[in-house]
């Protein structure tokens, strides 16, 4: 049976079982109101009499411990001033009976003429004590719900006797048929009502359950629990109305993000870059930045039988294959260095080897003496030796070796020293290689005359643990409407390369690592292309500046460990 059959059935079931229930309160409310009605109506009848003058008047003449009962006391009872009051009474409020009775319980009036001078028929003690009472009774003159009130003494608390008001119940149960009578068609109405509604619930859940029956649809669940949470992407999955419908532990991971559903898309802690994809809900991948990480991220919009269900967004994590390719990348860098090295220290060692076959001694020395004296990264990076890490001097050498064959010059500022022990290599090496890798290209595509050279210059300086790191360039700059879009991921002014998922991502991500470590990564100046180049003036390209706490060793323990 389908879910939506199913529905339909509970619902009918709760529906009936409601309007019964209802029904059942309905009749017990509405007897209980009558109830209290028809015995508030006798009281006051009952009240009335009893404090009629008559009654008080007469009613003492009858008060003898025994009263007997003879022909002679029913005639005058049945003509007496109390049975006179009982009668206009009962005649003129319609009720069954009013009777009379003294002290003892003995009727001094009633409708019936045989029952004067009897005892009643109830207990009466409880309003001979002088209380009031309500009650239904089956008296000699039928089912009834009585009213007692006793009658007292004028000034006293002294029980006089009592006066009991009956009213019939074939009138009570007459109201209470024509309640019943109007209810019964409002009970129907609802009841049809009820049905209208739950076959259109049904209509819609089949709607909403796209047809699966109840045992399809558990085992479509377990299916999406066991695929999307085993595989190694992050999914996650919102309605059409933007709320996230699922999200898997790959994708709290990967997102930084928590799982809790119901929640609008925007307001669950996505990154820019990352909603602006899923939002546009393009499937091509798209590299961007989660903090220390580098994620691929796709979307798009998922479908059924022509309806829109809602959008998903898949997540791979590259952080583990940037990460290599900077390093395949440094390798390369470091390879071209050597090999460029390699040629020159040979043509270096053919000079040497001449100067020695010709017998020039001396100048063999001398030249051998400058060898050793300037070494391969001096002579290759002029100002390298105010730098003693060697993590930097061989980065740096193999900057300048790319540099080179881009025709650009890379310096070595001269207010550079750094005396401490990297601490943290790959950050530094990634952030100072991104602004360089930057530069360099920027210096490379200058628009500038064949006469202005080609420089980028580099200056950095330790302060204690932190290191300043400055990256000028003589480029055309930055353009003034890109300033504010220059740390934004997947903004570029260079052209597409083809690479996967984009370009865009150098600047945020050094950026993101400069703030992780507590320090910033900022544009100090744009740039000026139309200044001219005078002598001991800056670069006129673009000029950038991180501060990175934390990554240097200072000198004194770099001096105790080695």
């Amino acid at each position: 049976m389908r879910l939506a059959s199913r529905i339909l059935q509970l619902q009918l079931v709760v529906v009936t079982l409601t309007l019964m229930v209802a029904f059942v309160l309905f009749v017990q409310f509405n007897r209980h109101r009558l109830d209290i009605q028809y015995g508030n109506h006798a009281l006051d009848i009952a009240r009335v009499v009893a404090a009629s003058p008559t009654v008080l008047g007469n009613i003492s003449r009858y008060d003898q411990t025994s009263l007997t009962r003879s022909p002679a006391l029913v005639d005058e009872l049945a003509a007496g001033p109390l049975q006179a009051v009982s009668s206009r009474v009962g005649q003129r409020t319609h009720v069954l009976f009013v009777v009379i009775a003294n002290s003892h319980g003995i009727r001094l009036a009633h409708p019936v003429r045989d029952q004067l001078g009897l005892r009643v028929s109830t207990d009466p003690t409880k309003v001979l004590a002088g209380h009031e009472e309500v009650l239904h009774q089956s008296g000699t003159l039928g089912r009834s719900i009585v009213g007692k009130v006793p009658v007292l003494e004028p000034g006293s608390e002294k029980v006089l006797g009592m006066v009991s008001v009956g009213i019939s119940t074939k009138a009570f149960d007459e109201q209470f048929s024509r309640n019943l009578r109007v209810l019964a068609p409002l009970g129907g109405a609802a009841l049809l009502i009820g049905v209208a509604g739950s076959v259109a619930l049904a209509r819609r859940w089949r709607g909403l359950t796209l047809g699966l029956r109840p045992a399809e649809m558990a085992e479509l669940v377990r299916t999406q629990a066991a695929v999307l949470h085993g595989i190694g992407e992050g999914m996650l999955a919102t309605d059409k109305a933007g709320k996230v419908t699922f999200v898997n532990d790959e994708a709290c991971r990967l997102l930084e993000i928590g799982n809790e559903l119901g929640r609008r898309i925007d307001a669950i802690g996505l990154t820019p870059r990352v909603l602006e994809v899923f939002t546009a809900a393009d499937a091509t991948p798209t590299l961007a930045t989660v903090g220390q990480r580098i994620v691929v991220v796709s979307a798009r919009r998922v479908s059924r039988e022509g309806r829109e269900l809602g959008t998903v967004l898949v997540v791979r994590d590259r952080t583990d294959v940037e990460s290599l390719t900077r390093q395949l990348d440094a390798v390369r860098v470091m390879s071209t260095a050597l090999r460029a090295q390699r040629h020159e220290f040979a043509n270096r060692l053919h000079l040497l080897n001449g100067l020695l076959h010709t017998g020039h001694l001396e100048e063999g020395m001398r030249y051998l003496e400058e060898l050793l004296g300037a070494g391969p990264l001096g002579s290759a990076v002029p100002g390298i030796d105010s730098i003693r890490d060697t993590h930097l001097q061989a980065f740096l050498a193999a900057k300048a070796a790319a540099a080179r064959e881009a025709g650009v010059t890379l310096k070595i500022g001269e207010n550079t020293w750094v005396s401490g022990r990297l601490e943290l290599p790959v950050d530094v090496t990634t952030v100072v290689g991104n602004l360089l890798d930057n530069a360099i290209d920027a210096a490379r595509v200058s628009g500038a005359s064949a006469d202005t050279p080609k420089e980028v210059e580099v200056e950095l300086l330790q302060e204690n643990s932190t290191l300043h790191v400055t990256v000028a360039d003589s480029g055309d700059g930055v353009a003034p409407d890109f300033v504010e879009q220059l740390f934004t991921e997947g903004t570029t002014t260079k052209p597409d390369s083809g690479i996967p998922g984009g370009r865009g991502i150098g600047l945020a991500l050094s950026r993101q690592i400069s703030r992780a470590l507590g320090g910033d990564l900022w544009l100090s100046s744009p740039g000026n292309p139309a200044a001219k180049p005078e002598a001991g003036a800056g670069l006129r390209g673009a000029e950038f500046i991180a501060r990175l706490p934390g990554v240097m060793a200072e000198e004194a323990q770099w001096v105790a460990q080695t």
